[in-house]
């Protein structure tokens, strides 16, 4: 089982990582990557020691598992790096549409990434092929490395990492979004048990974003919005969830928002059963 889920808690388990915070933070960067870190180390030290100054291993590996060709690895880093849709991963990559859809097919099937479809239906909408599927990488590491190793692979090769710092530094909060994204959606299904989810996935058009939509047995409509930054959620992030879901015709019964770092006192107040705060404590869930 190579769901997202799974892959937190073999990596919780086999590195004894109780805190969850910590778990998400270096998830992130070595999920899937089959070694043993020591979290009582900082991140940017354990990615020194275990990715940069292992490069060759690792490309070698990575190579075996892609192909190692040059127009896959522009498309893998063209996902890695912008907003997973499959047109502006291939516009990133200078492939046509056809030439892309050639290459995705490869890589799904040597299982390094997944399509992910909008989930349009739930708002009876029709989705637009070209907009309306995402490409995601079926390992945090993966898409770690055509992210920041393979784009300056030149630098990382002659042991220079200043370039992977910098680009690291810029990034990493806006990259770490997206895993978190993940573990919300697998605590979701965790979350309701009693009323099972039997649809579940995110909303996007060319306007908006909505980071998590689901559809309960009972019929019930989730939708949440997930936030891995340094600031606390304010009630604004709510109600710009709950305009994107009006607009959109989505008739929600259940808000959820998650949280790295907390909430505002203004939007804890709106607490309730159809408005739910979590933070990443609450993912114990997904360990039990």
């Amino acid at each position: 089982d190579q769901s997202t889920k799974n892959q937190f808690r073999i990596f919780c388990k086999e590195n004894n990582i109780q805190d969850i915070e910590t778990a998400i933070k270096y998830f992130i960067v070595f999920g899937g990557l089959n070694i043993k870190i020591d979290t009582s180390k900082p991140l940017l030290e354990l990615i020194e020691k275990h990715i940069l100054d292992e490069y060759s291993d690792l490309k070698y590996e990575i190579h075996n598992l892609t192909g190692g060709y040059k127009v896959d690895h522009a498309i893998l880093t063209g996902i890695a790096q912008g907003d997973r849709r499959t047109n502006s991963s291939f516009k990133r990559a200078f492939v046509t549409f056809e030439e892309g859809t050639k290459c995705v097919e490869k890589l799904v099937e040597r299982g390094i990434i997944e399509v992910e479809s909008s989930q349009h239906h739930l708002a009876n909408k029709r989705g637009d092929d070209k907009v309306a599927r995402k490409l995601l990488f079926t390992a945090p590491f993966l898409r770690f490395w055509f992210a920041f190793i393979s784009p300056i692979y030149k630098g990382i090769k002659e042991k220079k990492y200043e370039e992977f710092y910098k680009l690291f530094e810029n990034k990493q909060a806006e990259f770490g979004n997206f895993v978190f994204e993940e573990l919300c959606m697998e605590f979701t299904r965790d979350l309701f048990k009693e009323d099972p989810i039997k649809q579940f996935g995110k909303y996007w058009d060319e306007k908006r974003e909505i980071d998590l939509v689901a559809k309960t047995t009972s019929g019930k409509i989730i939708a949440g919005n997930c936030k891995y930054i340094n600031s606390k959620i304010k009630k604004n992030e709510l109600n710009k969830l709950i305009e994107d879901c009006k607009s959109i015709d989505l008739k929600v019964d259940i808000f959820l928002v998650f949280s790295k770092s907390g909430f505002s006192s203004e939007l804890k107040s709106q607490k309730s059963e159809t408005i739910r705060l979590f933070t990443p404590k609450s993912f114990k869930l997904l360990l039990a």
